[in-house]
């Protein structure tokens, strides 16, 4: 069993108590106060589970002393009362622990971000299409079970249904840290509705889902970019090929190249590219950076890789499994529904922190 030492417990509920006191002082600048506010809100929730660990512990020792005592003041009664209470206490203890063990692992600095959600169809012609518009309607629906909200950015659609590729931006608390595990090649098995011989056919689709960075986080430079204006085509509504509306936007030095046409107005057309390409850029630096730190990416539940085969959706069967965690649920249409998909992205979580905690050679 981890554990936290005494002393690292009384520092952190000594900062705790540090930040609180400062917050109160007469002459504390605005900018300060801002500051102080953000660490109290960091540690607050730490220096709780702190203050449990160490209540339980104290609790068990009073109570470790009257079950071991003789004399008048120590009955039998009171002896039993007290290994009873022992007994809960010991149960407990382990549970405040690991609380405060996670509260203390580091945190993602992208976890409270929004989020990008691409969806593109793989292998599977017509089939993998309607596929990736499952899998957009399967996130539609938990994003309004979380009280999200889901923004269409671009959508290419296919002609029998689905998308040929789909993007859409997630807002809400916590966004990338429910769906960061999702990014990675999603397989279907089903009898495609085309196939009148009854046979079950394998398609895929990719999925990534990277963090969206505030305007300051990413700086882009006007002379990194080309902007290329055209005729929009395919698609989309009479106006869509009337005016040059479409923009193509290269980012010259890591070329990256982003598309935009799905508004009429070639304004927010860029401005959604743009949206794009900062959290294109913002996630390629995210990877250098953990490609730099030792075991940063191993931590993780997979690599994050995006040609990685993450999870089978398998109709005939009516089961989906997660291949990470080797997880399979016979509940393939409600979480097809999005319902059911919380089960899984909330045991990838515990999977990636019991793989954190781990890692740790302990705390204290």
């Amino acid at each position: 069993m981890m554990h936290i030492s005494a002393e690292r417990i009384a520092q952190i509920e000594a900062r705790r108590d540090e930040v609180q006191a400062s917050m109160t002082r007469a002459d504390l600048a605005p900018e300060e106060f801002v500051r102080l506010s953000k660490e109290y809100a960091e540690i607050e929730p730490v220096a709780r589970a702190a203050h449990e660990v160490r209540r339980l512990r104290q609790e068990l020792q009073a109570l470790e002393y009257m079950a071991g005592g003789d004399g008048a003041d120590a009955d039998a009664a009171m002896r039993e009362m007290a290994q009873e209470e022992m007994q809960l206490i010991k149960s407990q203890l382990p549970g405040a622990e690991r609380a405060l063990a996670l509260q203390l692992l580091p945190r993602d600095a992208a976890d409270a971000r929004p989020a990008m959600l691409e969806i593109r169809a793989g292998t599977g012609g017509d089939e993998a299409a309607l596929f990736a518009g499952d899998l957009f309607r399967m996130y539609q629906r938990y994003a309004d079970a979380q009280g999200w909200k889901m923004e269409m950015i671009s959508a290419n659609a296919a002609e029998v249904g689905g998308f040929k590729e789909v993007v859409a931006s997630i807002t809400g608390t916590g966004v990338f840290a429910k769906l960061k595990f999702e990014s990675g090649v999603h397989r279907v098995q089903r009898v495609p509705v085309t196939e009148s011989g009854g046979r079950i056919h394998t398609s895929a689709a990719t999925v990534a889902v990277l963090p969206e960075p505030e305007e300051v986080d990413v700086q882009i430079a006007d002379s990194d970019l080309k902007i290329d204006i055209y005729r929009a085509s395919g698609a989309g509504g009479q106006h869509v090929n009337t005016t040059d509306s479409a923009v193509r936007i290269t980012h010259l030095p890591s070329g990256i190249v982003v598309t935009q046409q799905d508004e009429r107005s070639q304004h927010k057309n860029k401005a959604k590219a743009m949206q794009v390409l900062r959290a294109r850029l913002y996630e390629a630096e995210r990877e250098r950076t953990q490609s730099e730190q030792a075991g940063a990416r191993k931590a993780m539940v997979g690599s994050g890789d995006r040609s990685e085969r993450i999870r089978t959706y398998n109709f005939p069967q009516g089961r989906v499994t997660d291949h990470r965690i080797n997880l399979t649920l016979h509940r393939l249409p409600e979480i097809l529904e999005g319902a059911g998909l919380a089960e899984i992205i909330d045991a990838l979580i515990a999977e990636d922190e019991a793989a954190r905690l781990a890692q740790l050679d302990g705390i204290g």
